[in-house]
């Protein structure tokens, strides 16, 4: 009997510790399964021409989280593809962008959306003309704007292209979402014509320029 008192007595007091140490070891599993750096997530919305080059063009940088074409900027609601082609609904073709703030930044992709595209000719980029083809940043907080319009400031005073930039800088509008088939339309038409001619070259000019910058 004594020896059994003893057992008792011993296991009363060890099963503090005992708990201690299981709690313990269910804390370090748990955290380890915790994400060091979790994500932040943050939205850009960028106009650069035909939102098909500017999602194939995105959808490379790493950190970058989703893509979606879609319109933004105009006086109608839920605009179709065809009349914001007619110009006529001030809408702009933009890619609203998710990104992982933890890889990559605001000022990151900044430095993209200036080498994509050519921020100089107003309401054009290319052979594709109107309003709706217009170089535009929609800003979504007071930081984005800073960056962009300081961004846009400096690549004037030095002369960064041989006209001044024309990019718009506005207060991030509702955005509409494209039609189904706009999305990832270089992936699924990369063998169409206008994706050999206009969109693959703008791909290969910034795969070429951000290396460090693209997806695995």
């Amino acid at each position: 009997m004594v020896g059994t008192s003893i057992k008792l007595v011993t296991l009363i007091l060890l099963f503090p510790f005992l708990a201690g140490c299981t709690n313990n070891n269910l804390i370090n599993k748990t955290m380890s399964i915790v994400p060091v750096n979790p994500a932040i997530l943050d939205t850009a919305t960028f106009g650069a021409g035909c939102f098909w080059c500017t999602e194939a063009v995105y959808e490379q940088i790493e950190g970058v989280i989703s893509v979606t074409p879609g319109y933004a900027g105009g006086k109608s609601k839920n605009p179709t593809y065809r009349e914001v082609c007619s110009g006529f609904t001030g809408h702009a073709e933009v890619a609203q962008i998710i990104y992982d703030t933890t890889k990559v930044s605001f000022q990151e992709l900044l430095e993209v959306f200036w080498t994509a595209h050519d921020p100089t000719t107003l309401n054009r980029q290319g052979g594709d003309q109107g309003t709706q083809y217009r170089s535009v940043i929609f800003y979504h907080n007071n930081r984005q704007k800073s960056l962009a319009e300081l961004y846009k400031k400096k690549l004037n005073d030095e002369q960064a292209y041989p006209d001044p930039v024309v990019t718009e800088i506005s207060p991030s509008p509702v955005f509409y979402k494209a039609e189904d088939y706009h999305i990832n339309y270089y992936d699924k038409n990369g063998d169409a014509p206008y994706c050999q001619r206009v969109i693959t070259p703008k791909v290969d000019k910034v795969r070429k320029a951000f290396k460090d910058k693209l997806k695995k």
